[in-house]
């Protein structure tokens, strides 16, 4: 992401969890933990829509972790179908000890973070291309912003209405995207950042 990026290590429930970190200038506000797309389709840490949040979040003030998935990168085990995946984020949740975060994913990794969010408190919830077809979110939290592409032809933006509709929850929908944001990652980011007033501070 930048030449600043750190790698950390994490040991986690099956072994050791490979993270990218950026920290902002100055003093955090706090921790952003960002989740990638579906390792099994090429998902890893460095997407250019898990990088995008990353960098929008940084100069919100956030320092930005994200984690690579069991058996990508660096970090150890076998895809697990969101179950592991799951425990292995909130390990990196507890090694990085804050009570001031925000959670943030991209497709599959953005349902993985909205289970995470039913057992932990986050200040925010940021879920963008939200994989339900793949692996089913639960009821998020009110002020959730949920982001998704007008022409995203691998999550049906019709299937992600059926999710929110029960929650009376908006979803910003990017018109002409496709589920990568191709061309549209300068949009995604001024969304985030146009948001920041949802941050319950």
């Amino acid at each position: 992401m930048r030449a600043s990026t750190r790698r950390e290590f994490i040991s986690g429930p099956a072994g050791r969890i490979e993270c990218a970190v950026d920290k902002p200038e100055g003093t955090a506000r706090g921790v952003a933990l960002i989740a990638h797309p579906h390792p099994l389709f090429g998902g890893t840490l460095d997407n250019k829509v898990v990088q995008t949040l990353a960098r929008a979040l940084v100069e919100l003030g956030y320092e930005t972790w994200r984690p690579n998935f069991r058996g990508v990168g660096e970090t150890e085990g076998v895809h697990d179908e969101g179950r592991g995946e799951l425990e292995d984020l909130e390990a990196v949740l507890k090694k990085i000890q804050t009570e001031k975060f925000v959670l943030a994913g991209f497709s599959f990794g953005a349902s993985v973070v909205a289970r995470l969010a039913e057992r932990v408190k986050p200040e925010w919830l940021v879920l963008v291309g939200l994989g339900v077809t793949r692996l089913m979110a639960p009821p998020v939290p009110a002020g959730t912003l949920v982001i998704h592409g007008e022409n995203d032809d691998t999550v049906p933006l019709a299937a992600v209405l059926d999710w929110a509709r029960p929650q009376e929850l908006p979803v910003v929908l990017v018109p002409g995207a496709s589920h990568f944001f191709d061309r549209k990652l300068h949009v995604l980011k001024r969304i985030v950042q146009s948001h920041k007033g949802e941050l319950r501070l």
